[in-house]
């Protein structure tokens, strides 16, 4: 067991300290005056790493605080204006409505600044190594257990090409490797057979994101240069998200839906 549960174990079985919080809060004050302290004191290759580093998370705190105000704009609504006879002093007068001015490309990089996709499966159950790889013995006796067959549906590049036997850690059936998936356009209720691009993020680990494993809950990039979708400033999309909404291995193809 991991040590971190352990630690989630004891404290669902003992409790926590009565001034935890307390203690959490102070430490976070805490943590300003020790940061200021070491910005004064360092000096060198170190001081010049520390405040570049320290730059960098300021302008990313800053551009998200920006990205999440959100400006309101007046323009007029012909559907405010109340129906029957009006005033005369109100006949000039048009409905004025208050809308949030924003775009579906500041929405997407809202979104992707901020950390926060909005998916259609936003929990999945983590795979565990067990059930993922099978272990192959190799060698005259049988007692070399450092290769590993994924029992997962896979997805690998045209150019791939295996390596040598001897120097093979993981080995993807080539019958478990996909090249399309169904994916679904939620907006037109509309199905494409798509090629894949590659494997963005598995959510089970960075090693299955690595192997390009196709799990529920799999983000990929799919090729929808074919669907005609245009970006707001008039290029032709030419890769986009998916989710993996099935079980790829149960099913015998990859379907997902599209991250518009």
């Amino acid at each position: 067991m991991p040590q971190h549960e352990h630690m989630e174990r004891h404290a669902k079985l003992h409790g926590r300290r009565f001034d935890a919080e307390e203690k959490e809060r102070k430490k976070e004050a805490r943590l300003a005056h020790k940061r200021s302290e070491f910005a004064q004191k360092v000096h060198g290759i170190r001081a010049k790493l520390y405040q570049k580093r320290r730059f960098k998370e300021k302008a990313t705190l800053r551009k998200t605080i920006a990205q999440h105000n959100q400006r309101n704009n007046k323009h007029a609504d012909d559907d405010a204006v109340a129906e029957g006879a009006v005033p005369a002093y109100l006949l000039d007068r048009q409905g004025v409505s208050r809308a949030k001015v924003l775009s579906n490309t500041i929405k997407q990089k809202r979104k992707e600044k901020a950390g926060k996709w909005e998916v259609p499966i936003p929990k999945v159950k983590p795979v565990a190594d067990d059930e993922m790889f099978k272990t192959l013995r190799t060698g005259k006796k049988r007692n070399k257990a450092w290769k590993r067959m994924v029992t997962k549906c896979t997805f690998v590049g045209d150019s791939f090409t295996r390596k040598n036997p001897k120097y093979e850690r993981f080995i993807r059936p080539s019958g478990l490797r996909m090249k399309k998936a169904n994916v679904t356009h939620p907006e037109l209720k509309t199905t494409f057979q798509l090629d894949i691009l590659g494997v963005k993020k598995n959510p089970s680990s960075a090693l299955y994101t690595n192997l390009g494993v196709l799990t529920k809950g799999t983000i990929l990039e799919v090729n929808v240069s074919e669907l005609g979708l245009v970006t707001t400033s008039g290029k032709v999309a030419w890769g986009k998200m998916a989710q993996v909404t099935n079980n790829p291995e149960l099913d015998g193809c990859v379907n997902a839906v599209l991250l518009v």
